[in-house]
């Protein structure tokens, strides 16, 4: 090779390399709503989500902005953003609820986690919204769950869709805590379940209660409704160290949901996907 093009290719990683623009436009806008109250696992989820999330948001190009004022669930707030995501749990007010329903039949997109898709009647969250829980969500009620927050090891139902196409076959989660289902969802045509908890997993749990460890049986996790822009993901709840609470401030968290790579990716592609299929004309007016 001539000493002139050599000595090139020796300097080229020295080359000053061009500047993000920062003045680009965001390819979509995400708002993300949270009550982050309750569970000390909940709570530290959402404080991880809203971490994690804007640095997806500067590498990817998209904005990201988070509040806990579920009055700003409505049409004017609204018509400002392409994806809503839950991190914990859903609206209570019925104009809030209207005006959620409203943005995902105009073609807006959204994302929930773990504990937004809960409802058990007589609880704190009672199954009053029939059109998320049963429309929507098609799960219905919450019936049971696992403990201890333990992994899993998931499968791909779909592996066609932009979610899950480049994930591998099978992979282990972060710890969470799993919820089973009034419905089947296997059997709603509008259902497609993309991951599922595969046999590999079980016992799946750590107990005490007998109740709380899978033996068998079919749970999906991760799902859409093919008649909206959505996406369900299971997981959101990180294991702490109950045992030696003492204050909500300084209880350890003992996982974390976003220190699984391959996880990262699945959520990752889904909020890609739901920017890019979020209609720009979305009207809740």
């Amino acid at each position: 090779m001539p000493t002139f093009f050599f000595l090139i290719l020796l300097l080229l990683p020295n080359l000053p390399q061009p500047e993000p623009d920062i003045n680009q436009s965001p390819k979509f806008n995400v708002i993300a709503f949270y009550t982050a109250e309750n569970d000390l696992a909940h709570i530290s989820f959402v404080n991880e989500a809203n971490e994690w999330f804007p640095k997806m948001a500067e590498k990817h190009n998209f904005s990201y902005e988070s509040t806990n004022d579920w009055s700003n669930l409505n049409a004017d707030f609204l018509s400002q953003y392409d994806v809503v995501l839950f991190l914990d749990t859903r609206p209570e007010d019925s104009a809030q609820r209207e005006a959620f329903q409203t943005f995902m039949e105009n073609g807006g997109s959204w994302m929930g986690f773990h504990f937004s898709a809960f409802a058990l009647t007589p609880s704190a969250y009672p199954q009053d919204w029939d059109w998320y829980h049963n429309t929507f969500l098609g799960s219905g009620e919450y019936k049971s769950n696992t403990w201890r927050p333990t992994s899993a090891v998931l499968k791909i139902e779909d592996n066609n869709h932009p979610a899950t196409k480049e994930l591998s076959e099978t992979f282990e989660s972060a710890p969470n805590e799993w919820y089973r289902w009034e419905n089947d969802l296997r059997e709603n045509q509008d259902i497609n379940i993309l991951l599922f908890i595969d046999p590999s997993s079980f016992p799946l749990g750590t107990g005490p209660k007998p109740s709380e460890i899978w033996h068998n049986g079919y749970y999906p996790v991760v799902w859409t409704n093919v008649n909206y822009n959505m996406i369900y993901v299971n997981m959101g709840h990180n294991d702490m160290d109950y045992e030696h609470k003492y204050d909500s401030n300084q209880t350890k968290t003992l996982s974390y949901t976003f220190d699984n790579e391959t996880q990262n990716e699945l959520i990752l592609n889904s909020l890609l996907w739901l920017g890019s299929v979020s209609s720009q004309e979305t009207s809740v007016k």
